[in-house]
């Protein structure tokens, strides 16, 4: 998304978030302050002068510092080797170890941070990875900090101990800017919100004199379907309604579908991803696997799809066995999938986006008649499911490639809830969508529910796995460490769970 004519005043000491929806523009904005991209009108001003970013380094010697949503982190090096890299104290020409211990210890205890400056990074939790991220920037003398959705794949724990992180940083006169498209967390810590939509920022306010539903607005421009779109709230309590009146805590429970016993796997590394992994699913109901990044989710999917082999264990998936499923055997049971990486797994970017609707079912009808390719046929249905699903631009000729990730994703979503599957997997559904198009991708996994299929759906998003599920089960180190049904959903015992504490529950 481009800018135009955005514009931000960012006081020093005080937490200000900036909040809209995909492609609003947030990013592109963090980046022109970062010196990743450079703008082509508009001025920059740091203490009341003109001042040009040329790169990321103009920006860090000046005082800026950015902590992106995907870490950049060497996972075989140690704490403090990834904190002093680039700027390595050395001796005698070779970097000098000990120093550089002794002077990311002192940056962590002066900000307050529990650290071994001497373990490697891929040994620490997610939230530990992003604290070394934060001290990097610090230890770089960073005056402004800027976060960019830092707590996308973090424990409500860990989303806590942040918090208390970035209040810790204005305490010392450093600012801190949040972007986040988590509403409620936003209005808990912040001191200002700015609003961006279209390239611009259309508000300001003070977090302490907004709500969710008011930023929900002002984020896409229209009050009644603002409020409507904050969707159903995560909620440990019983009642919940969604959004077509249904109580959500009441399950109809239909047939078993999904059956799996001490299911064992091997990660792409080789080494154990799922370690005895058992769980149902039944026609009419959502489940939700809920965990830290990198627990065994993507690798339970991925066998429940027949993208992975099983080590051990099995059961039975639509009255056939787990044990031997293939990509093909899947579909043709009726399961439906949803892949995290949807350019590896679910697309063909070169191909039009009515061919890319069609995939998988290309030789039925409406997509062929006969051994017969029906242009007709296929060109109506994918305008159908474009206008249903608002993808933009809604041209079904176009590549798929032309499409921004967020409309690629609606493009998977829509291809395969249009096949009616018996059982749907998805991972991640709403990654990259904007709050209007969360709201419509969630509607219609509870069609798909209402429809009686069974929905096994993994999310890094705790509030969205509360808000859709009929019951969670958390996986730990391929291991589950709690199942819940949703009358005892409770957003601080799933954390819990997630980070490994063993279950009391059935």
């Amino acid at each position: 998304m481009s800018l135009e004519d955005a514009s931000l005043d960012i006081l020093p000491g005080e937490l200000l978030a900036v909040v809209g929806e995909n492609g609003a523009g947030k990013s592109s904005l963090m980046n022109v302050l970062y010196g990743l991209y450079q703008p082509d009108a508009g001025t920059f001003l740091m203490d009341g002068k003109p001042v040009r970013l040329k790169s990321p380094r103009d920006a860090i010697a000046r005082g800026i510092g950015m902590v992106h949503q995907h870490f950049m982190l060497v996972p075989t090096l140690t704490v403090a080797e990834n904190v002093v890299l680039g700027r390595e104290p050395t001796r005698r020409g070779l970097l000098d170890l000990n120093r550089a211990c002794a002077e990311v210890a002192a940056t962590a205890k002066r900000f307050g941070f529990q650290l071994d400056p001497r373990a490697r990074v891929d040994t620490l939790t997610v939230g530990s990875q992003q604290k070394v991220e934060i001290v990097k920037a610090l230890h770089r003398g960073a005056q402004v900090l800027i976060l960019d959705e830092p707590t996308a794949v973090l424990t409500p724990q860990e989303s806590d101990e942040l918090a208390q992180v970035m209040r810790g940083l204005v305490a010392q006169g450093r600012t801190v800017v949040l972007i986040s498209h988590k509403l409620k967390e936003v209005l808990g810590v912040a001191d200002r919100v700015a609003v961006m939509r279209r390239g611009r920022t259309v508000a300001v306010v003070r977090a302490a004199e907004t709500s969710v539903s008011a930023l929900a607005s002002l984020m896409v421009g229209e009050g009644s379907r603002g409020a409507a779109l904050t969707g159903v709230p995560a909620t440990s309590a019983p009642g919940v309604h969604d959004s077509q009146g249904e109580h959500a805590g009441t399950v109809t429970a239909g047939p078993i579908v999904l059956e799996a016993k001490d299911l064992r796997a091997k990660g792409d590394n080789g080494r154990p991803a799922l370690q005895g992994v058992s769980l149902t699913v039944h026609a009419g109901e959502i489940v939700g696997i809920a965990g830290v990044d990198g627990n065994g989710q993507r690798e339970l999917a991925e066998v429940l799809t027949g993208l992975r082999a099983l080590e051990g264990g099995g059961g039975t998936l639509l009255g056939g066995p787990l044990a031997g499923l293939t990509p093909t055997l899947a579909k043709a049971r009726g399961v439906g999938h949803v892949p995290e990486d949807r350019l590896a797994r679910a697309v063909v970017k070169a191909m039009t986006v009515e061919e890319n609707v069609a995939l998988g079912r290309h030789r039925q009808p409406p997509f062929a008649r006969g051994p017969w390719v029906d242009f007709k046929g296929r060109r109506e249905r994918a305008t159908q499911l474009l206008a249903t699903y608002d993808v933009r631009p809604p041209d079904p000729t176009v590549a798929l490639q032309a499409l921004s990730g967020g409309n690629q994703q609606k493009v998977v979503v829509a291809r395969e809830l249009d096949a009616e599957p018996k059982l749907l997997v998805v991972v991640q559904p709403t990654r990259g969508l904007d709050i209007g198009a969360v709201a419509q991708v969630h509607a219609r996994l509870r069609e798909a529910k209402a429809r009686g299929a069974g929905v096994v759906m993994v999310s890094l998003d705790l509030e969205e796995v509360l808000a859709l599920s009929d019951r969670v089960y958390v996986l730990y180190e391929g291991r589950v460490t709690g199942h819940f049904p949703r009358k005892d959903l409770d957003e601080r015992e799933l954390g819990r769970r997630m980070l490994g504490a063993e279950s009391d529950h059935g």
